[in-house]
């Protein structure tokens, strides 16, 4: 599939001008950016109602990007549907399964090693489905994706839920599971609720210890981890000028810890800067002649709350630095309040590990800020008084770095520089120095902080801080320290104090080193291509299509798991050491719900199989019910399933037999992962009933013969002592949705529907 050209750009632009009209005569009003990036993509629409939060809207994204650790199931999928050649751009990124031991060189030597059979099925499948290659090592996805594929205006969706950092650079940007992206690849249509919107108004500029992160820091502690649920979050206001691309796109990555569908920025020159200086100066020429087709009409930011359901304004002139944490990155506190808070909840003051770089804040720019507070305490003859890791986003990042003297800074107080990959931020990170039960405290400039995420362990709290902070932090060793304020004591005695980190240009100023060597095409001949799955192999299993519905109601089902509390991916389908299993749906099953927490006991990772009486992990139990042929249920609290975009965690549990999960309320990904692999997503009408939930309950669902949209379904809990509740439960799932469950799965209706067209063709 060719890529994008300028060219193919300029048609779409020239769209804009006659489609934003028809949208606002449809709207009677102006339009906010992100309505006009969604309409351009809108699949044939005729101008008919779009109703935020209901209208189930059908969307033609541009391309698809896919990191290594999800992209093996999608491809399988892919694979599984008997498509040929994808029908959009998409890219194949090979940055999560690098684990981060010692360093850069060996921990690549390592990662090819331990890795080659999936490395070689991830690239021979790119080449002959016409699929582009990234390489080990060449980065990580979203950072190369900023780097070359990103454009103001654009869609994309991606297998990850960090997508959204595209939104820098003014993209709609979506993280999904990989059905979605199965969809999309095979010319398939891309559906999503139509967005809610949140305004967020930033005025003044950022200053001084204060950068980007601050920003979206802040405005996680303000709308809280489930906050911006089925919206789009809209930045506008003068503010948004004083804030580099890149430092655009540190706000969009974490807008997925807000729960958000994605983030976006309007067009401006920083932009435009960062399009010429990655090499794409036909793109930046363009976008300057359509700006005002990239950015909101000019009567949403006079009047906001006119245009958007919630709006929230954040002046950059008084931010303070912030730091979040620890297990939840919506716990924001400013750092003049962090030593109050050390000693108010008891954290462990000594920081174990800081470690700077990831997804999230791996540009030049902040590698640059960071390197000037390390260049200040080398001055006064400081090293860092704890381990500190350093992260390039990519190897282009790496390379001009290195000639620039970042990296030496970095090194010289004591930093260790990991491959250019996820690392530590996915679990990745062989740690070694501590121990379970012994309490401890880590910070990085990473976007997620849950309970066991970065280093598999339950007694380390994770805090989250700009790279700039997080160096000042770990020199200091303290998480009480303030470098806005405190002195740190050298080794002659003396008292000094940092100054801030002086401004850093997004663009070197000798330009980036390009990556020559990462990318790979796909094949110009396919058929010469051959993709091999061992049918022998623990890393990879081909996949048999799940059954369908068998027509009638669900009866007698019994409950796996009453989940307490948060209950995110990382509890239902672990990462870290099981990424190894990513493309294998069997053994991939061996670590669901491990880290989920028993409402009956408060156990993790272990529930009561009521067949034999007995107390067995969950994936044991599940295993026993399905070769017991009784179906399951999970019932889980709010917002179920927030965090990574992880489909395992909805294919593991239907492999072993999930019928349904009931739950308050879901995060958006994981409940469409849930509906396209045939699993019922349904929340309580009544958010009290999970509390009606017995052990040893059996459930029936009934009204599935007269399933439809906004109806709701009714269930019959019948206990052990004889008595038994009655409930109502609520689904989203529209017309299609529903076609997508009676066939077992979004993927085998699709596959249907194309046997049934080639049949009469």
């Amino acid at each position: 599939m060719p890529e994008l050209r300028v060219e193919d750009i300029k048609k779409m632009y020239a769209r804009l001008p006659q489609v934003h009209e028809k949208a606002r005569k449809c709207f009677g009003r102006p339009l906010t950016l992100t309505e006009k990036v969604l309409i351009a993509h809108l699949d044939n629409w005729k101008g008919e109602p779009l109703v935020r939060g209901e209208t189930y809207a059908l969307l033609r994204p541009d391309r698809v990007a896919m990191q290594d650790a999800t992209a093996q199931m999608a491809l399988l999928q892919f694979m599984q549907g008997g498509f040929k050649e994808v029908a959009v751009p998409t890219t194949v990124h090979c940055d999560h399964l690098i684990q981060a031991r010692v360093g850069a060189d060996s921990d690549m030597v390592n990662a090819l090693k331990d890795n080659q059979e999936v490395y070689d099925f991830l690239r021979t499948a790119s080449s002959k489905h016409g699929i582009g290659f990234w390489k080990p090592g060449a980065g990580i996805i979203h950072q190369v994706v900023l780097e070359h594929y990103a454009f103001p205006g654009g869609m994309m969706i991606g297998t990850d839920s960090h997508t959204p950092n595209a939104g820098g650079l003014g993209m709609i940007a979506i993280g999904v599971g990989g059905a979605d992206a199965v969809d999309v690849m095979a010319g398939e249509v891309w559906g999503v609720r139509w967005p809610k919107l949140i305004g967020v108004k930033l005025t003044g500029s950022l200053n001084g210890w204060t950068s980007a992160k601050d920003v979206i820091l802040k405005l996680a502690g303000i709308l809280t981890v489930a906050g911006g649920t089925g919206a789009i979050v809209e930045y506008f206001g003068s503010g948004t000028k004083s804030i580099t691309c890149t430092g655009k796109a540190t706000i969009t990555n974490m807008g997925a810890e807000l729960g958000a569908t994605t983030s976006i920025f309007p067009f401006d020159n920083h932009m435009a800067e960062y399009l010429r200086g990655t090499g794409r100066e036909g793109i930046a020429k363009l976008a300057e002649d359509y700006a005002e087709f990239l950015v909101a009409d000019a009567a949403v930011e006079s009047t906001p709350k006119d245009y958007f359901d919630q709006v929230v304004e954040i002046d950059l002139d008084t931010l303070e630095p912030h730091i979040v944490g620890p297990h939840t990155p919506d716990l924001a506190r400013p750092i003049s309040a962090m030593a109050q808070a050390v000693k108010e909840s008891g954290y462990e003051d000594h920081i174990a590990y800081a470690l700077i770089g990831s997804c999230t804040n791996s540009s030049y720019e902040d590698m640059s800020r960071a390197a000037d507070v390390a260049a200040q305490a080398t001055k006064h003859g400081l090293k860092s008084a704890t381990g500190f890791l350093i992260t390039p986003g990519s190897e282009q990042i790496y390379e001009t770095i290195k000639r620039d003297g970042q990296m030496e800074s970095l090194e010289g107080i004591g930093g260790t520089v990991l491959a250019n990959a996820c690392g530590p931020c996915i679990g990745q990170w062989k740690r070694e120095d501590k121990e379970a039960g012994k309490k401890n405290s880590i910070i990085t400039s990473f976007n997620r902080n849950f309970s066991r995420r970065n280093d598999g362990n339950p007694d380390t709290a994770a805090f989250i801080a700009s790279p700039e902070i997080v160096t000042a932090i770990a020199i200091a060793g303290r998480l009480s320290f303030n470098p806005l304020k405190d002195t740190i004591t050298t080794p002659d005695g003396k008292q000094v104090k940092f100054d801030p980190p002086k401004p850093a240009p997004q663009i070197p100023l000798k330009g980036f080193i390009e990556d020559e060597r990462g990318y790979e095409p796909p094949a110009k001949d396919p058929d010469k291509v051959s993709v091999q799955v061992s049918p022998t192999s623990e890393r990879l299993q081909l996949l048999a299509p799940f059954e369908p519905w068998h027509g009638k109601d669900y009866t007698s089902l019994v409950l796996l798991l009453k989940a307490q509390g948060k209950c995110t991916t990382d509890h239902i389908s672990a990462a870290g050491p099981w990424l190894r299993y990513r493309g294998h749906i069997d053994r991939i099953s061996d670590n669901m719900f491990i880290g989920a927490v028993n409402a009956f006991n408060s156990k993790v990772g272990e529930g009561l199989d009521v067949v034999d009486n007995d107390y067995k992990s969950f994936p044991q139990v599940a295993r026993h019910y399905k070769a017991s042929g009784l179906g399951w249920i999970v019932v889980g609290d709010q917002n179920y399933g927030e965090g990574s975009s992880r489909e395992h965690a909805a294919m593991s549990p239907r492999y072993l037999g999930c019928k349904a999960v009931i739950v308050r309320s879901f995060a958006r990904i994981h409940e469409t992962n849930l509906k396209k692999q045939g699993v019922l997503a349904l929340t309580f009408a009544n958010p009290g009933d999970y509390d009606l939930f017995r052990e040893k309950d059996r459930i029936s669902i009934n009204g599935l013969t007269q399933l439809a949209p906004d109806q709701p379904l009714e269930l019959v809990l019948e206990h052990e002592d004889g008595t038994h509740d009655t409930i109502a439960v609520k689904h989203t799932m529209t017309d299609e949705q529903i076609e997508w469950f009676k066939a077992g799965s979004a993927l085998n209706l699709i596959r249907k529907r194309r046997e049934l067209a080639g049949s009469h063709s």
